[in-house]
Parts: structure tokens; sequence; C-alpha cells
């Protein structure tokens, strides 16, 4: 099992690497969340592998890239990728449902169908990717759920969605929330636990608070005397969001039963040799892709 904390010092092999959450091997579903490992890409390090058309890499590295990948997923008929249909993503709550390729590009965060030999992908290094199978109707989604895309309820709403499109039944999903930033590098402002309180009775959960470490302060206490009680001005607080259990509670709200949701271990920004991390990387960095899809004939 790969460890949730690792050294930020890259560790590369030539071996792509596939994360497939065990609750979605279905026979007829493609499923997966990719890493950084065995790709094209140069930019942001050695054979990583880039799945985003992103400004620093080159668009013929990132095809090369995508091809591989799906191919490795198992989205391939005869050795041909199938084609994958993703979105200009902007941390909304819209969700597509698509039947193919579509002529114009996607503007959205949530991606449902029940076609089959197409790739749905939603791009992330920071924010969650989640996948929902319906196994009985034979229907997927894939959704990309920052914390403005949580608090708008994306995931909620494409449980929804999928039940307004294909007649699905919460009782029958199986979900899957893969690597993203944890709580234990999820620093955030006031402001975005303020929004989470506002719109869930749970929001307060979802925080938890820290001090400031100032060791100049410890060994020196006298220099920061106040006349506030107890005497001592007060370090700031640092806030850390879980966002992973906002939207495994999203789930549950939705009526997934909770041994039907499995939950990544990997964080995104403790992890950088194995995937990519807008914080950790200081926004230079490549993309992964959580990608779903329907087998013809299974």
């Amino acid at each position: 099992m790969l460890s949730k904390r690792s050294t930020r010092k890259p560790v590369r092999n030539d071996g792509l690497q596939v994360l497939t959450p065990g609750n979605l091997k279905f026979p007829w579903v493609v499923a997966g969340f990719s890493t950084r490992v065995g790709g094209s890409s140069r930019t942001y390090g050695k054979n990583d592998l880039n799945l985003g058309f992103t400004q620093h890499d080159s668009r013929a590295a990132v095809e090369r890239n995508r091809a591989v990948f799906l191919k490795k997923l198992g989205a391939a008929t005869k050795g041909v990728a199938w084609p994958i249909v993703t979105l200009r993503q902007v941390h909304s709550d819209l969700i597509h449902c698509v039947t193919g390729v579509p002529e114009h590009h996607l503007v959205g965060d949530g991606l449902i169908t029940q076609t089959p030999g197409i790739s749905l992908a939603i791009q992330t290094a920071d924010c969650l990717p989640v996948i929902l199978v319906d196994r009985e109707t034979r229907a997927v989604g894939v959704f990309h759920a920052g914390w403005r895309g949580t608090v708008k309820r994306v995931v909620e709403k494409g449980v929804g969605e999928m039940r307004r499109h294909f007649g699905t039944l919460p009782g029958n999903v199986v979900a899957a929330i893969g690597p993203g930033v944890h709580d234990c590098c999820y620093n955030v402002g006031e402001e975005v636990r303020h929004k989470f309180e506002s719109q869930f009775r749970y929001g307060r959960e979802l925080f938890r608070e820290t001090k400031e470490q100032d060791e100049v302060r410890e060994k020196y206490p006298l220099l920061f005397l106040t006349a506030r009680a107890p005497g001592h001005s007060e370090l700031p607080k640092k806030i850390w969001l879980n966002l992973l259990e906002a939207n495994r509670r999203q789930l549950l709200d939705a009526g997934v039963a909770k041994k039907n949701i499995s939950v990544s271990p990997l964080c995104t920004s403790c992890r950088v040799d194995l995937l990519f991390s807008h914080r950790a990387e200081k926004g230079r960095t490549g993309r992964m892709m959580g990608v779903v899809g329907v087998r013809a004939g299974e």
C-alpha cells in the first residue's frame, strides 16, 4: 500500500502508475486516477505524466501522455484509445450529460454518461476527483470538487443528475474519492469556514485549528508582553479544511451507503514524488486525471 506521507525529494521510475479503486472493479467499468509517474513530460520533472494542456508543457507531450494513460487504464478498443471528454473547469456545480464527444468545449465541473466507449475526465492538482458508478443502470460520472464546488454541492448534485437522467437510485451508487489535498496541508481562511458553516449543519466539524509556532516568541517571551490579559499578544490561528470529509458527508446525505464510498489515503501536497500539487509546487505543476467510462457488451 502507498503511504500517505513521503519526503518531497522526487522519486521516479519509468512505469506508468494508475490508481484503481477496488470498489469500482466491475467488468463493464473503466475507472481510475492517474499519478505523475511514467510519462513523456520533462517540464515539471523527468518522465512526468502531465495530462493537462498547461502553459509550460508541450501539447505533443500531453497528447502522448493521455494516449498511454487511457490504454493503461483500459479505455481503448483494439489498441485505440477511446475519445476523451473534458471540461473547462470553473469551480462550479455545472454538470453535463454526454452521449459522445461534444462539438463545443464544455464548461463546468461534472460529467455523466451511459454511453459506452467514451472516457469522461476531470483534471486535478489538489482538488478532489470523485467517480460515481451506478451498478444497476450502468451509468457513470466524474466530478471536480475543490472547496468552491464542494460548497455548491457538486458531488451531491451529481447523484441527483444521475437520478434525473438515468433513474439512478442512491443505494445503487458506488463512489470513489481520489487523491487530493488533505487537512494536514489544506490551510484556508476564515471566510472559507464561514461559507461551509452557513451551508452545512456539520460545517464546523470539517475544520480544525492550530496556533502558529514562533521560535523567537518562545525563546524571548518578554519582548512580546502587552497590556492585554493575560499579558501576551496572541499568535494567529491557522485553519485547516477536511475537504475529503466534506465530500464524503455529501455522498452520505445524497443516500450513498457508507460501505460503498472509498477514499484515497494519498495527500497530493505530501506526496509530490507521486502526485502533482498546485500548493506544494507553488503553482508550477502538471495535472492528473480522474477518468471513468463504460465498456460495450460486458
